[in-house]
């Protein structure tokens, strides 16, 4: 595990995370799946090891003291007394290949420390975004392919089972199927506290649109694969809430993104809105998430933060919960209960398909088919998010993402977008008729 933050660990600030991960989800998951025989050594990095007294008082207050029979050993790098940005290099020469590396840590050093990992041999797990740009993900995807080893994205909503139905409606070409993709809008937030759990790295090193707007996006992206591609993005934002605290980035960001559908024989339009924040209000769910999807034959409705389940105590007030994610509350004998939600199921998936690769049993190719979220197929989500960052950068200019053909699926690279000129009578100085709306 590399990253020892929020998602791995549940430790922010010296204490536990203020959200509904207080106990993390990476380390407590791989815990559990020794436990379960599924992985042995468990091995922790970050940069600053003189934090790592705290964390292991952490878990064991919020792992071992609340489940049964949980070995919380785990090697950690580096020294407790050590501060070291290039500590992951050591860590990783003391695994082998073909063990696996789980990477959760700032978004800028995603390509550096994968490409390690890949480079020595083991099968490798990225939280979104897998990386910021189309250079570092096409650079992974030949890396991998040279090692032959497993490399893909982290993104739990895929196996969501709310959101892998409304991808199976969407892609359905019988009669109850979506049909051609039409329109989209995804939100997704934060409360305003996560600036100050995020503020190591937020505007300095990336925004709120790859934290979370990556989500949506790739649900985008695997929902329409083979159907749609991504061909324009344009980036607005909201800013002053981040400011007035002192850290210089945008407060929300709006991607609006045109969609062809290129299979289709009409070549037809669809545009996508993926909003994301991190200023709202703390309210009865810690991430605000839904989205509306409407192709030319149907419509579908999906709010994740609200799943029909609320609970209300004296010591934690009132609250939305979402068990299906990560269900933390033990069972009657103190067993960890968590194995069938889709926060646990999304590593269990992928070391699972490791386990097979090393047993020569699967190839890394066999699972470019939508099973899990390969580098190899995730490339159109990372050219929105760039195109995205590029053109908020731009003050808002249009940015095209190119393909070497009209039939072709892989973004090669990301372009200013150039407006067409007209002359008096609406004709486009490039030879196309522009259409025009009669008043």
């Amino acid at each position: 595990m590399v990253g020892t933050g929020e998602y791995t660990t549940g430790y922010v600030g010296g204490t536990a995370a203020d959200s509904d991960k207080g106990a993390g989800v990476v380390a407590l998951t791989m815990f559990d799946l020794r436990r379960r025989a599924t992985v042995d050594r468990v091995g922790m990095c970050g940069v600053n090891g003189k934090k790592f007294p705290g964390i292991r008082q952490h878990m064991e207050n919020q792992i071992g003291n609340v489940y049964k029979d949980m070995d919380l050993t785990c090697d950690t790098f580096p020294e407790d007394t050590e501060v070291n940005p290039k500590a992951y290099e050591k860590a990783i020469k003391s695994f082998h290949p073909g063990d696996v590396a789980v990477i959760f840590t700032p978004d800028d050093t995603h390509y550096d420390i994968a490409l390690e990992c890949i480079q020595h041999g083991m099968h490798v797990m990225v939280t979104k975004p897998i990386v910021q740009g189309l250079a570092h993900h096409r650079a992974l995807c030949e890396a991998a392919k040279k090692k032959n080893v497993l490399v893909a994205m982290e993104v739990h909503k895929r196996l969501d089972p709310f959101y892998a139905d409304a991808r199976d409606r969407a892609r359905a070409t019988s009669a109850t199927g979506l049909g051609d993709f039409q329109y989209l809008y995804a939100y997704m937030s934060q409360p305003k506290h996560q600036l100050d759990t995020f503020k190591a790295w937020a505007g300095k090193s990336s925004d709120i649109s790859y934290y979370l707007n990556s989500h949506h996006v790739d649900w985008s992206e695997w929902t329409l694969a083979g159907k749609a591609r991504p061909i324009r993005v344009t980036a607005t934002a909201s800013t002053g809430v981040a400011q007035g605290r002192g850290i210089e980035t945008e407060d929300s960001i709006t991607l609006t993104v045109q969609w062809e559908n290129f299979k289709a024989p009409s070549k037809s339009l669809g545009c996508a809105v993926y909003t994301s924040s991190w200023v709202a209000p703390k309210s009865d769910v810690h991430s605000q998430q839904r989205f509306f999807y409407m192709g030319s034959r149907g419509e579908i409705n999906v709010d994740q933060a609200h799943r029909g389940c609320t609970v209300a105590t004296d010591a934690s007030g009132f609250a939305s919960v979402n068990p299906l994610f990560m269900k933390y509350t033990p069972s009657d004998h103190k067993n960890f209960a968590g194995q069938d939600s889709y926060g646990y199921k999304s590593f269990e998936k992928f070391i699972n398909a490791c386990r097979s690769i090393n047993a020569a049993q699967s190839q890394p190719s066999a699972y470019n088919d939508g099973s899990l979220a390969t580098v190899h197929t995730t490339m159109q989500g990372t050219a929105i998010l760039e195109a995205g960052r590029l053109s908020l950068d731009a003050d808002g200019q249009p940015m095209d993402i190119i393909y070497a053909d009209p039939d072709a699926e892989e973004p090669m690279s990301i372009a200013p977008h150039s407006f067409q000129t007209s002359d008096s009578k609406g004709n486009s100085t490039s030879g196309k008729k522009k259409r025009r709306l009669s008043h």
